[in-house]
């Protein structure tokens, strides 16, 4: 046997082949622990639990696929390049050889992580199905504060507000926003764009507290992935709507810190361009239209009309830009600006703010609601509603403009329902959104039950009083039917008897049977009627009102029999006076 002979090892087979521990994994690809977690996250790549763990249940396990997926990726032959060159930037400053240092600094290499998102999304809307945790993570950043020890750099934030002001001004102007819910955690809003739900929440406009057991170098990978892919969507949005990406902004509005106002003011001002490009066009083509064949006389103009119909917006998107139609609100300094600014433009207001760069005064005779937050007002305009703000988002959720006595300044507010709930469901309808069903309704000029029923006795009294009216056209004309044969059979009679008799037959006239016949009849239709009516009258009644109707009817006919009952005992005891009296 050779000196150095060794016998192969047993193959692995089952989970032992199929997973593989993180230990494992970082030696397999010989990177350190940070940059595998940054290229797992950058990939997707997720651990695993396998249902037999080898190794023991005190480690993480990934699959072995996905380890030679990352094997293979381009973005891991970067990190090694960048590993290296911080060695050599790290030499050259301990060797004090400032001139090397400074030209490696002139050389450091870069990545991007478009290729990355490609290949993860391959559709655009698996992008928007992926934006909820992206949205949350990039408004988060852009209301944090900039840290060094944390490497958080106010770049970053810089770049996580304006992606942040884009993606809302993107909402507002396409009016896709549904649902908002102001929570302790910060603000909810849903929005519909091409189909898809998304969801994100942003913090409140308050200091932001920053928690130490929280690990930032996870987070900042998360994010950089996330402004990556936000950017994309963004920029396909934009083309969507024919504007350009990433938009031009009014340096003086920049500088007052009203982006999303210069966002709004940006895209108004390229549909202004766009509707006088498009008139412009039409005018041509009716120029034009005196030269096509006589074959097609509305060849050109039928390309416009087919192109706008492609725009045309849903019933939803309608109701939503007709929401705050021809409203114009007014913003004091105390209530959250950009929150309200976003959620009213998007359902069709006009808004204005208390400060720099706001479009119009407060003293603009225009303004029909001024959102404010304090209980006193130094001046007050008869012209206008002074409501909380909490009055606008319960509008948004409603779908409707709700009455603002309860929502006026220094009224206790009504309960700030969620529209996320879905009350019915629960097995618990609060009040205040009975309220709100009702308003609904009448707005749709729809009935709905009294307070107390239920939504079935409204239904089940229609249903009945419909099938009332079809049993009662039956009974008439069963009874018309009835009558018919009565005659018959009563003229039948009359010709056996005379026939008996052996007398000439003479036909008796049909009115005096029809008398003869009404007379028996007359008692059962009356109280046949008597009992329609009063069915009539007990189908539009609701269930409660039904039963209590009976016991009415029960008690009186009780009260009937036992009045019928004395008056049978008195005849009786007068009868049996007169037979002893005799």
């Amino acid at each position: 046997m050779p000196k150095h002979y060794r016998p192969a090892g047993k193959k692995k087979e089952g989970n032992a082949a199929r997973y593989i521990t993180r230990s494992q994994a970082v030696k397999y690809l010989q990177v350190s622990l940070s940059v595998f977690r940054r290229l797992c996250i950058f990939k997707g790549v997720f651990p695993r639990d396998p249902k037999k763990k080898v190794k023991g249940n005190h480690h993480t396990y990934y699959h072995m696929k996905d380890i030679l997926f990352l094997k293979h990726e381009p973005l891991l032959e970067k990190f090694r390049e960048m590993r290296a060159y911080e060695k050599k930037v790290k030499k050259a400053v301990s060797k004090k050889n400032k001139d090397l240092a400074e030209r490696l600094l002139t050389r450091k290499p870069t990545y991007t992580l478009d290729m990355l998102i490609r290949e993860r999304y391959p559709k655009f809307i698996d992008s928007l199905r992926d934006l909820d945790d992206c949205l949350t993570m990039v408004h988060l950043f852009a209301a944090l504060p900039a840290i060094e020890r944390e490497n958080i750099q106010a770049e970053r934030i810089h770049n996580c507000r304006g992606l942040s002001l884009e993606w809302q001004a993107y909402i507002s102007r396409t009016h896709k926003l549904r649902k908002v819910f102001i929570s302790v955690k910060g603000i909810y809003y849903q929005a519909d764009v091409e189909g898809q739900k998304v969801t994100w929440l942003t913090p409140h406009a308050l200091q932001q507290v920053m928690p130490q057991d929280v690990d930032y170098k996870i987070m900042l990978t998360f994010l950089e992935f996330y402004e990556t892919l936000l950017g994309f969507v963004n920029l396909r949005l934009y083309h969507s709507i024919n504007l350009k990406y990433p938009p031009i902004l009014d340096p003086r509005l920049k500088a007052l810190a009203a982006d999303l106002y210069a966002l709004t003011r940006y895209v108004d001002a390229k549909d202004q361009t766009k509707g006088a490009n498009i008139e412009e066009s039409e005018l041509r083509l009716a120029q034009l239209q005196h030269q096509l064949p006589a074959n097609e006389p509305g060849a050109l103009m039928n390309l416009v009309e087919n192109a706008a119909d492609e725009n045309d917006e849903d019933e939803e998107t309608k109701a939503c830009k007709t929401l705050f139609k021809d409203m114009t609100f007014f913003l004091s300094r105390e209530v959250p600006r950009e929150s309200l600014l976003f959620v009213i433009t998007a359902f069709g207001g006009v808004v204005s703010w208390e400060g720099d760069g706001a479009p119009f005064e407060e003293s603009n005779q225009s303004i029909n609601y001024q959102i404010v937050d304090r209980p006193t007002q130094s001046h007050r305009f008869i012209s206008r509603d002074y409501v909380q703000p909490q009055w606008v988002f319960d509008c948004i959720n409603a779908w409707i403009i709700l009455p603002t006595e309860d929502y006026m300044v220094g009224r206790v507010l009504p309960p700030h329902l969620s529209p996320f709930v879905d009350n019915e469901a629960e097995g618990y309808v609060p009040e205040y959104a009975e309220t709100i069903k009702r308003l609904q309704a009448a707005a749709r000029k729809e009935i709905l039950p009294m307070p107390g029923a239920e939504q079935d006795d409204l239904e089940n009294a229609q249903n009945l009083l419909v099938e009332g009216i079809i049993d009662r056209t039956k009974a008439k004309e069963a009874a018309e039917r009835k009558r018919k044969m009565s005659i018959l059979q009563e003229q039948y009679h009359q010709e056996l008897k005379m026939e008996v008799e052996g007398t000439q037959y003479t036909s008796l006239p049909t009115t005096e049977i029809k008398k003869k016949i009404a007379e028996d009849t007359d008692d059962n239709a009356l109280q046949q009627f008597a009992e329609d009516d009063d069915n009539m009258s007990k189908v539009a009644m609701s269930r409660k009102k039904r039963r209590l109707y009976e016991a009415m009817k029960i008690s009186q006919a009780r009260k009937k029999a036992s009045v019928d009952t004395l008056e049978t005992r008195k005849k009786n005891i007068k009868k049996s006076k007169k037979t002893t009296s005799e």
